[in-house]
């Protein structure tokens, strides 16, 4: 049976930053995402609840996958009704008879164990093809339209963090983006580039030691903490000049800039590093492929297309450095380098007079131990 305080949210990046080790966590989070899984993962959560389907056939998410890989069990779907009904702190108690809440039976439950997820994700791949038609279609479509928005002059709000002719660091939460700064973080040291957070991206600068020179979002998934201590912030506005994020910044009495552009937030920091003349653009857990896209509600990736076309002989995607370095120590390696150090010991010993005759001693007392 698993007991444990249910903490609870709608949106699964909002209940994060609440969420202490051996809590259950209460989502309603159809499809869920693998950045949302990393996060439960990180948090050490002791099961996961959710209130719609994990993986509803549409598409492979990752998210369900990460979460069995880690052996955090799953409760799947158990609807609106049941997950109203849950509130922060209570107590649960699940079993394969049910879910009790307060010592109170409050539904049947459905365990997404490691053979149905394989075997769901088995049936999302099949329908890749038709949602890959559609992302395509879409994203051709929106291009169109967003297209001199994007590839001519862009209009940046004014700031005061200097790029030119300097090397510019945008991190976000994305896949392996832990991993990731470890990889870099000589690069970071030695180069010291500007250091730009995509929302929670300048948390991940914060946990290792890093103090963000800028934050771009739309400031929904970023500490308070992260905003007080960064150089200056960018919100990310929509194209019609709509700022909901500028509400939160007022709230803590901060001041800030918006930056009207379509695409995601990421995109946003690209072009603001490209207008202001960065010499290289470094990017660390940028969501850049379909299945990144479909797991942000996105149905095309026009802007950041479009953006990758403008800036990309600029960018060094560090996505996946980690996996470059997994695993490459083999026994053979140790071996050789054992070998290189041993070479210099062993030809000054052969040089030596004194050692030569330590070895003929040894010798001697071996025969002579051996009857020889």
């Amino acid at each position: 049976m698993i007991k444990g305080r249910a903490k609870k949210d709608r949106r699964t990046k909002n209940l994060i930053g609440r969420l202490m080790p051996g809590d259950i966590a209460v989502i309603y989070h159809q499809d869920l995402d693998e950045v949302a899984a990393l996060h439960l993962v990180e948090k050490r959560v002791k099961a996961v609840i959710n209130g719609a389907l994990s993986i509803s056939g549409r598409y492979p998410n990752q998210g369900p996958k990460i979460l069995s890989e880690a052996g955090i069990p799953i409760i799947d779907n158990i609807g609106q009704e049941a997950f109203d009904h849950i509130q922060d702190e209570d107590y649960l108690e699940i079993d394969e008879k049910g879910l009790w809440v307060n010592h109170r039976y409050l539904c049947d439950v459905k365990f997404l164990d490691k053979d149905e997820v394989e075997k769901k994700m088995k049936e999302a791949s099949e329908n890749i093809w038709r949602v890959l038609r559609e992302f395509i279609d879409n994203t051709l479509d929106y291009a169109e339209k967003e297209k001199e928005m994007v590839i001519g002059p862009v209009k940046v709000p004014p700031i005061k963090t200097r790029m030119e002719k300097r090397h510019v660091l945008i991190v976000a939460r994305g896949r392996n983006y832990i991993e990731d700064l470890k990889a870099i973080r000589s690069y970071i040291d030695e180069v010291r580039p500007v250091m730009i957070g995509v929302d929670g991206g300048g948390d991940a600068l914060l946990e290792f030691g890093y103090k963000p020179d800028i934050i771009i979002g739309d400031m929904d998934s970023v500490s308070d903490r992260c905003l007080k201590s960064c150089g200056e912030i960018v919100v990310h506005a929509y194209p019609d000049g709509r700022c909901p994020g500028m509400e939160r910044i007022r709230a803590l009495g901060l001041e800030a800039v918006a930056f009207p552009f379509p695409g995601t937030s990421e995109d946003v920091a690209m072009i603001l590093a490209y207008e202001n003349k960065a010499e290289l653009i470094v990017m660390v857990g940028s969501h850049n492929s379909m299945i990144d896209f479909l797991e942000k509600g996105r149905k095309g990736m026009a802007s950041t297309l479009l953006v990758r076309m403008k800036v990309g002989y600029k960018v060094v995607d560090a996505k996946g450095v980690s996996e470059l370095y997994k695993n490459r120590i083999q026994p053979g390696y140790i071996a050789a380098i054992f070998a290189a150090a041993m070479f210099p010991i062993l030809l000054i010993a052969r040089m030596s007079p004194q050692i030569q005759d330590l070895y003929q001693l040894i010798a001697l007392r071996i025969k002579l131990l051996l009857g020889l």
